[in-house]
Order: structure tokens, then C-alpha cells, then sequence
């Protein structure tokens, strides 16, 4: 046998075996739907877990949660408003406490399912997804909130005393971070679809006017905020993210 053709069943054989589902089982639908069911119950104790010692210190994290908003005064306009705002902010720091592990679940249900070559990227995409994730909580804290916080706050301050409800602005405030986390998932989901061979770098890049107007349309609809600072700051960040993402599927050669 030619080196030609030796090499020729060599990458053939390279190939068979990154198709290979090396943990394959055969399960019904119902075993399905009941490890599914099982994954969802431990993910959802361990968010419970890390939500109840998250509200068992609830007032250092609100504090921290305040400090965008300084010269402000909050108040708490209804019966048990405050109490409330504790469970919501301990519920959001249990879901990001929690986070490993539900990651964790996810894999463990997708994983029989994967070849070689998907495993491959699924520890990159794991890590390179919980840090920008990350990174979307800390821009939006250092960023986002006290642009926006700053043009709500000298807007009309010579007419009206700056006195906010507390409900409310913590509604503001965890929903821009998370939303913020998520828009920053943007290079994942490129490098998966790079290198499934869906989508190419060339093809990402070649779309990249429909790009700008859907970060403007994005950082309008995830902003909970009307001021245009806010909203450019998040498009301007998700533009940086998508040519980034497409900076990482070229390295890959795809």
C-alpha cells in the first residue's frame, strides 16, 4: 500500500473516531425525561441552597448593590417592600452562586450524546461561557449602571429630590446585570456554530451591518433604561463581542 493511500485511511480512521459516541446508551424517552427531570431537581436545590445563605447576608449585598446609586435616598413605599427586595436580590446571587453546578448538570445531561470531536470544544465553551458571564456582571456594575444612574440622577436634580423606591430600583439594577451576562454570550454561541461548520468567520463578518443594527435594537430592548448612554454602552460592547467572536472562529480555521 502506497504512503497515499496509507495516509488516506489513517485520517479516515482519525475521523471515524471523532464521530464516535463514546458513552452511548440506549434510553427510552421516558428515561429521558426523568434524567432531564432529575438534573433540573438538583439544579434547582442547589439554587436554593445558595439562595438561602445568600439571604442570610442580604444587607451587605443590597449595600453593594447601592453603592451606583450614592447621594441617593431609597425609600420603602409599601409593608414588607424591603423584605421582598431580600428575596429578590438573594434569589439572583444564589442563581450566579449556583451557576458551576448547573453547568455542571447540563454537561452531565448532554454529554452521552456527544461525540469526540464535540467534547472537544465542550470545556472552552463551559469556561469561556461562566467568565464572560462574568464579565457582563462586572461591565454592567462598573459601566452600565452608573452611566445610566448618572443621567436619571442630573436630569431635572434642580426640580425634583432624588428619592427612589427601593423595589424599583433593584429591579433596575438586577435586571441589567443579567441581562447584560447574557448579551456577553455572544462569542459562545459563535464558536459553536464555527465549529459545527454552520456559520464561517467570512459569513459572520459579511453580516456585519445587520450586526450594528441588531446591537442597537438589542441594547434598546435589554437596557431597562430609556437614556441613549446606557444603550450605546451595550451595543458598543456587543458590537466589540460579535468581531471578537469572530476574531476566535478564524483561529480556528473555520
Amino acid at each position: 500500500m502506497s504512503s497515499s493511500n496509507l495516509d488516506s485511511v489513517k485520517d479516515r480512521q482519525q475521523e471515524e473516531y471523532l464521530n464516535e459516541l463514546p458513552d452511548e446508551v440506549e434510553m427510552s424517552l421516558f428515561d429521558h425525561l426523568e434524567e432531564l427531570r432529575l438534573r433540573i431537581f438538583y439544579a434547582l436545590i442547589a439554587v436554593a441552597i445558595a439562595a438561602i445563605g445568600c439571604f442570610v447576608f442580604v444587607r451587605p449585598l443590597v449595600r453593594i448593590l447601592e453603592v451606583p446609586a450614592q447621594g441617593v435616598q431609597f425609600l420603602q413605599l409599601a409593608p414588607g417592600e424591603f423584605f421582598f427586595v431580600s428575596i429578590k436580590v438573594a434569589g439572583y446571587g444564589g442563581m450566579v452562586l449556583a451557576s458551576p453546578f448547573i453547568l455542571y448538570q447540563i454537561v452531565q445531561f448532554v454529554l452521552p450524546g456527544l461525540t469526540r470531536r464535540e467534547r472537544r470544544l465542550l470545556a472552552p465553551v463551559m469556561f469561556g461561557s461562566s467568565i464572560l458571564f462574568f464579565a457582563g456582571l462586572f461591565f454592567a456594575y462598573i459601566a452600565l449602571i452608573p452611566a445610566a444612574l448618572n443621567f436619571f440622577i442630573s436630569y431635572g436634580s434642580d426640580v425634583v429630590e432624588q428619592s427612589w423606591s427601593i423595589d424599583r430600583y433593584f429591579e433596575f439594577v438586577l435586571l441589567l446585570l443579567f441581562s447584560t451576562g447574557l448579551a456577553f454570550q455572544i462569542p459562545v454561541v459563535q464558536l459553536i456554530l464555527g465549529f459545527l461548520g454552520i456559520v464561517s468567520s467570512a459569513q459572520m463578518f459579511a453580516g456585519w451591518r445587520y450586526v450594528v443594527l441588531g446591537s442597537v435594537v438589542m441594547g434598546a430592548i435589554l437596557t431597562p433604561s430609556t437614556d441613549p448612554l446606557t444603550q450605546s454602552l451595550l451595543a458598543g460592547a456587543v458590537l466589540g463581542l460579535y468581531f471578537g467572536g469572530i476574531g476566535a472562529v478564524k483561529l480556528l480555521g473555520k
